[in-house]
């Protein structure tokens, strides 16, 4: 078992065991000592090649999680890797969902953005916390942490395909429009695309619920020194600011729910991905 220093170097460590999830997502084990809340995120770097944001998808105290989805250069090289492999990680950052004990919450979340929301919900669970799973994903092939929730105690756990092959055939967003109307809600916490976190941010915000938002962006140090993840027009950085946000400030951001930045600076916008 390794403890990861608070340092801004990585430390290199082995992948202990492999799950798949999804055909293009994995979850990678790792036998360290993070200290970190549900929300919060670590750099992962795959020597030679590059660094990236991950968010942690459980740490029981003395393993780690981490839920990868192979959509980029870097992240399909992980996914290419096995176990007793090594990679570098530094952290945790950022900021973590909130919640007290004994509250009624939903989390919403869009693809293997259950990820960090499996792991808000097992701690919510052990507060007393009484905890509504919305999961949308377009089929059911692509629901992620599906047996891990069925399986959780203190969790209802709802899900809305795309294609209608498991649960409602719609949105997630639409269940929770229909749930705000007949429950006590506390708080509303999500975490997937970011069309899908504007609207659940509308909801929220619509009927004064306090309402938490993942928010990605690219990253390159993690910790507040290179600007590369900052909101517009603000300048928040999404690395120490983030990445879990109130939504009634993500309210006051031009981009949010519209554009985000490619590792150059282009604007890319969610509802047409060309770069401005």
């Amino acid at each position: 078992m390794t403890h990861i220093p608070q340092t801004e170097l990585p430390e290199i460590v082995k992948i202990k065991k492999i799950t798949e999830e999804t055909p293009v997502v994995r979850t990678f084990y790792f036998d360290i000592v993070l200290n970190s809340r549900p929300g919060q995120f670590v750099m992962l770097w795959m020597p030679g090649v590059d660094e990236k944001p991950i968010s942690i998808s459980l740490d029981t105290g003395d393993s780690v999680a981490l839920t990868i989805c192979a959509r980029g250069d870097c992240t399909k090289q992980i996914a290419e890797l096995k176990v007793g492999d090594k990679l570098g990680i530094r952290g945790p950052y950022g900021t973590n969902f909130l919640f007290e004990k004994n509250e009624k919450i939903v989390l919403v979340a869009g693809g293997y953005g259950a990820a960090p929301l499996y792991y808000t919900a097992v701690e919510a669970v052990k507060l007393g916390c009484h905890v509504d799973f919305i999961i949308g994903a377009r089929a059911k092939e692509n629901i992620c942490f599906l047996d891990r929730l069925q399986k959780l105690k203190g969790v209802e756990l709802h899900i809305a395909t795309n294609d209608g092959s498991m649960g409602y055939k719609g949105r997630g967003t639409d269940l929770l429009e229909k749930m705000v109307k007949e429950k006590e809600i506390y708080r509303i916490m999500t975490c997937g695309p970011e069309l899908m976190m504007k609207a659940v941010a509308d909801i929220g915000n619509s009927l004064n619920i306090n309402t938490q938002v993942s928010v990605e962006r690219y990253m390159k140090c993690g910790f507040g020194i290179c600007g590369q993840c900052v909101l517009d027009p603000m300048g928040i950085r999404s690395c120490v600011s983030g990445p879990v946000m109130n939504s009634k400030v993500l309210s006051m951001l031009d981009e949010f729910g519209k554009y985000a930045r490619d590792d150059v600076g282009n604007k890319v916008y969610f509802d047409n991905p060309v770069k401005k």
